[in-house]
């Protein structure tokens, strides 16, 4: 009998989420490099999609999971037993934010993490509306999905959730829309799969004086943006307003998986009772992820990653200079290179795959390439990588 190849076991018994997956395969990954099994090599731009933050299997998280893993794993539902790595990382993560974000409930992913603050929304103002943006991204389980704003994602699903309204993101005239009967209003800090959609300060602002107005709760999807990407721990730093109930995952767990939904204690606290246990979870806030995602965050921290975040950016932008890249959007090392067509990004990113550098698209705009490497990344990569993109683009034609 023929010995099966991973590549021909992955598409034999791995569910696929398209006709077209990339079939990229990787053995092992180190700072901003991954490898395949047959000497491969390449500059991963993407960040696990803003995974990464701090590069793949960082030295300080293997230590940390190596600790944590001679200890416990799993020992009980989240939120029963007092387990170390959980209680350290929300007083850490808790010291960094804003006072009035004083306490933390842990989740597996960032879906979750909506799924949680929807519920909480609902339950705290009493109300059912909920607010979301066009092209907006939150997660695909059934609550989060019902927030994209994209009919096409939306039909083969069909009947999601009631009561979602969606305005025009950075819309100043949609603002209105909030009303009395809003129980939240979710927005990406900056919009992800739109094409890296950056928002005015004051669109944020009257969007968190129409809540505070209206007593609609804001909740800040910070899953993508969170943890260093836009050169503020948290986006929302940049707009000089705090949110009612903050999202996060993705770059939180330093490759591990876990996501979270931040609040106020007395908007937390409705799930205790009617019912009690109103919003639970088995693996939510796993002690090795916890453990990692401290980790991950002191090497942030302590390292002051942010800070040179804007410098890293700007070299991107000086390199990317080619007259079929129509426009660069961004903030951070989260970048979008808008180019003319589908066909055109889908050849970028094959030769540049071919050549060592890994990019992508994005979900509600697959004209642009996404650009979001690890935090790590040091100027002579930069400049190999953007090489290889410009081959790419002249490539494409």
């Amino acid at each position: 009998m023929a010995i099966l190849s991973n590549r021909q076991l992955f598409l034999l018994n791995t569910a696929q989420t398209s006709y077209s997956p990339r079939l990229i395969e990787i053995e092992r990954a180190e700072g901003v490099y991954l490898y395949g099994p047959n000497g491969e090599k390449y500059i991963d731009l993407v960040s696990g999609f803003a995974v990464s933050n701090i590069g793949h299997r960082h030295p300080k998280v293997l230590e940390a999971l190596s600790e944590q893993l001679a200890k416990y794993l799993h020992v009980t539902v989240y939120g029963e037993f007092v387990q170390a790595p959980q209680v350290q990382f929300a007083s850490k993560l808790l010291s960094l934010l804003p006072d009035h974000l004083d306490i933390v409930y842990f989740t597996n992913s960032g879906t979750e993490a909506t799924e949680g603050a929807m519920k909480i929304a609902k339950k705290y103002t009493g109300r059912r509306e909920i607010i979301a943006a066009e092209k907006a991204y939150h997660g695909s389980t059934q609550g989060a999905l019902s927030l994209m704003g994209n009919p096409e994602y939306h039909r083969a699903y069909a009947p999601l959730l009631p009561g979602i309204r969606f305005i025009r993101y950075n819309t100043a005239e949609d603002i209105n829309q909030i009303t009395s009967t809003t129980a939240a209003v979710i927005l990406e800090a900056v919009q992800g799969e739109a094409g890296i959609r950056v928002p005015d300060s004051a669109y944020m602002q009257a969007i968190r004086k129409r809540c505070d107005e209206t007593g609609a709760l804001l909740i800040f999807d910070e899953i993508q943006t969170g943890f260093g990407r836009t050169g503020e721990l948290f986006a929302f730093t940049h707009y000089g307003i705090v949110p009612d109930i903050l999202l996060l995952a993705k770059g939180m767990g330093g490759g591990m998986p876990i996501g979270a939904f931040v609040a106020n204690k007395a908007v937390m606290d409705v799930i205790k009772d009617n019912p009690m246990l109103g919003h639970i979870t088995t693996f939510g806030g796993h002690p090795v992820s916890c453990a990692a995602a401290l980790a991950s965050l002191n090497v942030i921290v302590d390292n002051r990653l942010t800070e040179d975040v804007q410098r890293k950016a700007n070299l991107f932008r000086q390199h990317l200079q080619h007259p079929r890249i129509r426009e660069i959007r961004g903030i951070g090392l989260m970048l979008c290179l808008q180019l003319d067509s589908f066909i055109q990004v889908e050849k970028v990113s094959k030769y540049c795959a071919e050549h060592g550098v890994i990019v992508d698209w994005f979900l509600h705009c697959d004209t642009a390439l996404r650009i979001a490497p690890p935090l790590t990344i040091d100027d002579n990569e930069i400049e190999i990588a953007c090489k290889v993109i410009l081959d790419g683009i002249t490539f494409a034609g």
